[in-house]
């Protein structure tokens, strides 16, 4: 079954194909790029961490912020006490740029994930250079060589790696190649509903020592409290927030929420 992931896959992979700059050079010029921050160690402190995320359309929803500043909005974001930022940089299906990025970069003092499809080495150094702190993986659009040739080029470069993983099968292979975060997305890739139930089922099977992160679906203070007592250390919110009458309070709604211990599903 074909998924809206596959096409947008499509069209990445045909742009990293044609993408013909030295792959040495590019390596050099994000090596040279001043250092940021630690997305990782900002998903550690003390209650929930918000990962707040700039998004402007998604593919099933279309256009969910006319007019949004990214000014305006990170700003409100770190006023409400988010741990970091997630700044979407696909033009074609998210309306983002690497624009949105470099903008927040200016703005504010967080850490920023690059929210983009990436699947090229390339990618990874165009994010260190544009000034983000962590690149995401999505576990089921790579290959295990993919998967460990762009985060081994990831750690080279000092950049934290979000993998994302919808089942146990993909976390086994996230795990494979020393994943340190790892996100759920509770968003099925073939019929686009959220599942909250096989989410937390995943999470419990995920090593303590890894930080968590819950992905989509959360449109509520009470949806990230749920998580958190389940033992999420984070959740990423997009839609939400940028709909939101007031984004400070509504960051503020689901920061520093308790988190309870996670009870880690031994296998026999």
């Amino acid at each position: 079954m074909v998924t809206y992931l596959d096409g947008i896959l499509e069209a990445h992979r045909r742009t990293a194909a044609d993408d013909d700059r030295s792959l040495d050079a590019l390596v050099d010029e994000a090596k040279a790029s001043p250092s940021g921050f630690s997305f990782k160690e900002a998903l550690q402190r003390e209650g929930l961490s918000v990962i707040a995320e700039v998004k402007r359309r998604s593919p099933s929803k279309g256009e969910l912020a006319n007019g949004l500043d990214v000014e305006v909005t990170t700003s409100q974001y770190q006023a409400g006490g988010a741990a970091a930022l997630s700044i979407l940089t696909d033009q074609e299906f998210f309306g983002g740029s690497r624009a949105d990025l470099e903008r927040a970069r200016q703005t504010v003092s967080l850490p920023i994930l690059r929210k983009d499809f990436t699947v090229a080495p390339h990618d990874i150094c165009d994010a260190r250079i544009m000034g983000a702190d962590a690149v995401l993986l999505i576990v089921a659009a790579l290959s295990d060589e993919e998967l460990e040739r762009l985060s081994g080029l990831a750690r080279e470069l000092v950049i934290d790696v979000l993998f994302e993983v919808h089942d146990e099968g993909e976390l086994e292979r996230a795990l494979n190649v020393d994943a340190a975060i790892v996100g759920i997305n509770q968003r099925d890739l073939k019929t686009f509903d959220v599942d909250p139930e096989r989410a937390l089922a995943v999470l419990q099977a995920i090593p303590p020592e890894v930080i968590t992160v819950a992905e989509s679906g959360i449109a509520s203070s009470d949806d990230a409290s749920t998580l958190a007592t389940a033992g999420f250390d984070a959740v990423l919110v997009g839609e939400y927030f940028v709909r939101a009458a007031d984004a400070t309070a509504a960051v503020a709604s689901m920061s520093g929420l308790r988190v309870g211990r996670r009870l880690r599903t031994v296998k026999p």
